[in-house]
Parts: structure tokens; C-alpha cells; sequence
């Protein structure tokens, strides 16, 4: 992942200092930029789903395979609806994962 798109999602996420996309509009109407904010989109999609199922007091399990090019395939079982999601991520998108709020602890060292 580039440099740049990484920092822009860690700032999107970080509630200390957040990036306003109205106020950096210009930054976000780059390739780089829209790629950010998709990342973004998608990372905060997952962390809702993992953050529903621990408030319901189940175990949202994560199944990981990596394929030759190096995508993390992520499964997330969900007890509550009997389902599952799956996703396809990069590792460092991963690592963006692994860093958000209540992630590492729902998913309990599986990532």
C-alpha cells in the first residue's frame, strides 16, 4: 500500500486528530485519495460487523488464508444470523484492522 494512502486511512480513523473530507476535499479527489477512502469505507464496515457481534455477546471468528499474491482471505463467522462474511485483504490493510478499537480483543489473537 502506498505511503500516503495508508497515512490518509490512519487519519480518517483516528478520532484524536480526524481528517475532514469536506476541509481536504482537494486531497481527496486524487486516485490516491479515492483509494483511501474506500479502504476507509470497507475497514469501518468490518470493524462495525466484529464490534455487533461482540455487544451481542458472541464470537465473531476469523478464518485466515493467504493466497500467492498475497491477499489475506478473512471470514467472519457470525452466530447470531448462522453467516458468515468474506473479505479479501491486504496485509497491510490488515494491519489498519488489527488497529482499530476492540478489533484485536473481539478477534482474540486470530489475526
Amino acid at each position: 500500500m502506498d505511503p500516503f494512502v495508508r497515512r490518509l486511512v490512519e487519519r480518517l480513523h483516528d478520532p484524536a486528530r480526524p481528517l475532514s473530507r469536506n476541509r481536504h476535499f482537494h486531497t481527496f479527489d486524487t486516485p490516491e485519495g479515492r483509494l483511501a477512502l474506500k479502504v476507509s469505507r470497507r475497514l469501518k464496515s468490518l470493524h462495525q460487523d466484529i464490534l455487533a457481534c461482540v455487544r451481542e455477546g458472541r464470537r465473531a471468528r476469523l478464518f485466515r488464508h493467504v493466497d500467492p499474491a498475497g491477499e489475506h482471505r478473512i471470514e467472519l463467522h457470525f452466530e447470531r444470523i448462522a453467516g458468515r462474511r468474506v473479505s479479501h485483504l491486504k496485509k497491510a490493510e490488515l494491519e489498519l484492522l488489527a488497529q482499530l478499537p476492540g478489533v484485536s480483543e473481539a478477534l482474540k489473537g486470530d489475526l
